[in-house]
């Protein structure tokens, strides 16, 4: 049976998210006064004019890009778990993990999931739980995308990855290789365009083994958990996306 924490981690590679809310945006116009003249049979005595002082249009402040902290305060913490759980600072097992396959419909799933990172994102910062030896695991990352538009393509890029990819070929580095089953499930209505997916090993020396994920939007920022049952799945996606929303407030854009 594979090591659950290699096989769960493989999945934090991909992220993606849709809008939290609409940047709600206004625009003051100042109207300009009328002109007005006034008549007079004599001349006005003649004066300097005053030197006019040319008008200045500032532009609306650019809201700060996310930092490191700031994603890792939006990250659940114990106090936020059910009892028995611990946070997991073993070193990832799953640096070297590898998707792979021969089919074109694959070829964008590959991509994702084999990426140390989401492709565009600007700032990571993830936690890995522990409920004891045997589990349950699970993974939680946030993705600073740049800006909501951005997180939203690779939400939906990542949708129709999972969609297109029945099946694939897992390697994990001194276990071996399986084929993989993928599917679409459903996840929690939590944040905003959730979706998730499910991989499930079919013979070989991972045969069994088995991690589903979930994806939702905060805004700008990319909520992305994957878990080994899917036992707390509901619980921990729905909690974590509340607390990112509190902590991480309205959408951000900054390189």
């Amino acid at each position: 049976m594979v090591n659950s924490r290699s096989f769960l981690s493989l999945v934090l590679a991909a992220g993606l998210a849709t809008t939290l809310a609409a940047c709600n945006g206004s625009s003051d116009k100042t109207a300009t006064s009328p002109s007005t003249s006034t008549s007079s049979s004599t001349p006005p005595p003649s004066t300097t004019p005053a030197p006019t002082t040319p008008s200045v249009t500032q532009s609306a402040p650019v809201p700060a890009a996310r930092t490191k902290a700031e994603l890792t305060k939006a990250l659940l913490e114990l106090p936020d778990l059910p009892s028995g759980f611990s946070i997991d600072n073993s070193p990832d097992e799953a640096d070297d993990t590898k998707l792979s396959s021969t089919d074109a419909r694959c070829k964008d799933l590959v991509l994702l999931f084999n990426a140390k990172t989401p492709p565009g994102a600007k700032v990571v910062a993830t936690r890995s739980f522990t409920g004891g030896q045997q589990g349950p695991f699970f993974d939680e990352e946030l993705d600073a995308m740049g800006s909501p538009a951005a997180a939203t393509a690779l939400l939906n890029r990542t949708r129709a990855a999972i969609r297109s990819c029945k099946s694939a070929k897992l390697t994990v580095p001194g276990t071996g290789s399986s084929t993989v089953e993928v599917s679409e499930i459903s996840v929690p209505k939590a944040g905003t365009g959730p979706v998730g997916g499910r991989f499930v090993a079919d013979g070989g020396p991972l045969d069994g083994g088995e991690v589903l994920f979930g994806f939702t939007g905060i805004g700008d920022v990319v909520l992305a958990m994957s878990f080994d049952t899917p036992d707390v799945l509901d619980g921990a996606l729905g909690d974590a996306a509340a607390k990112a929303i509190k902590v991480l407030g309205a959408p951000k854009t900054g390189a």
